[in-house]
């Protein structure tokens, strides 16, 4: 239907006698009536029609009290087609009893009005955002950048936010002493595995027994031995994500079938596809995938080496994964030049004697040329 509801037309009557001659209370009793007849006829009106509404509540909000003012806001908050000069007012509102509900539930408030809010409010404005059903990567960045403990835990625990790689970065450095944290990140759905094993590797003895204990498998004694905890850890189910599991059951395809060579390493080191490259390089050493992960994350450059010369890769080949490698783990560039000359000089026996050795021990230990 189109044109004003006949309601709508006494009421904007009223509404003006209300805003000229009206006391608090019948401002108030009409902002009710308003917003009844809104929630009740919602579904059926037009976008002129709610845009007259959206004339008419701004008018109103301007002139009544916090708590009015908080009620308007979880009545229009779970509505889809709720005016949105309105949402965006009220979400903008110092008072957070006033904005919370706006924040947090409404599905046609504008990134806009968010981005806004977040730069702009208070810990509890954030508070509030950062438990919405979806949220953005520009949002999240700003909720993890500009939160407090309470913010942050909460934005990682939403398993609807998008985290862009740079916040997961600066999360990790975080979490390595923050336990709660650290348990956060680690149980976020489709966390890259990468990530995950950094997290591991940067985490207290503390923290990493908490990752450990998060999967009930592993919920057995857990030893407080780092090197015992990191490796249980990396080999827990709930750090395997479904991309990671397609990523192997590709490898070992490939494998069965005799593809994997030096070339299609590199390809995969140089797209940063650090799951496909892990474990094909752990295929064409035989080794375990867990046991080159440890190498690619905790160890430094001469740990890569050693696996790549076991494997047979060409040094553009070690070039890349040591790039990759540098690049997913935050560490200081590595001088390839040294590295060259050091791949060059280092015989595959020696490379097979130190991986046995490795594989042996079966811990999380970086590995020494």
């Amino acid at each position: 239907m189109s044109g004003k509801p006949a309601s709508t037309e006494n009421l904007l009557d009223e509404l003006q006698d209300t805003l000229a001659h009206g006391t608090v209370a019948r401002r108030i009793e009409t902002l009710r009536k308003v917003t009844d007849l809104f929630v009740d006829g919602a579904a059926d009106f037009a976008d002129d029609q709610v845009a007259l509404f959206d004339d008419v509540f701004e008018c109103l909000i301007a002139h009544i009290e916090t708590s009015a003012r908080a009620l308007l806001a979880s009545r229009l908050a779970p509505i889809d087609c709720a005016p949105p000069r309105t949402l965006a007012r009220l979400a903008d509102d110092d008072a957070i009893e006033v904005a919370g509900p706006v924040l947090s539930k409404s599905e046609r408030l504008g990134e806009a009005a968010l981005i806004r809010t977040a730069e702009t409010k208070s810990q509890a404005h954030l508070l509030a955002i950062s438990i919405r059903r979806v949220l953005s990567r520009a949002v999240t960045d700003i909720l993890l950048r500009r939160g407090n403990d309470e913010v942050v835990h909460s934005t990682v625990s939403n398993p609807g936010a998008e985290l862009s790689e740079r916040s997961v970065d600066s999360l990790l450095d975080r979490a390595a002493g923050d336990e709660d944290l650290a348990a956060c990140i680690a149980m976020r759905p489709n966390l890259p595995r990468h990530l995950y094993l950094r997290l591991v590797s940067k985490a207290s003895t503390t923290v990493r027994a908490r990752l450990e204990a998060a999967n009930p498998k592993l919920a057995q004694e857990v030893s407080s031995a780092v090197r015992m905890a990191g490796r249980r850890a990396r080999s827990a189910t709930v750090a395997l994500t479904s991309q990671t599991e397609i990523a192997h059951g590709l490898i070992r395809s490939l494998h069965a079938e005799g593809r994997l060579d030096d070339q299609l390493v590199a390809q995969f080191t140089a797209s940063r596809k650090f799951d496909e490259a892990n474990a094909a390089v752990a295929a064409m050493a035989n080794v375990p995938v867990a046991v080159a992960e440890s190498i690619m994350i905790e160890s430094r450059a001469e740990g890569v080496m050693i696996l790549a010369k076991v494997a047979g890769l060409s040094w553009l080949t070690v070039k890349s994964m040591i790039l990759m490698r540098d690049e997913l783990t935050g560490t200081a560039p590595t001088d390839l030049a040294a590295c060259k000359a050091t791949y060059e000089r280092l015989r595959q026996a020696t490379a097979q004697q130190v991986l046995r050795f490795h594989r042996v021990r079966d811990v999380a230990t970086p590995i020494q040329a």
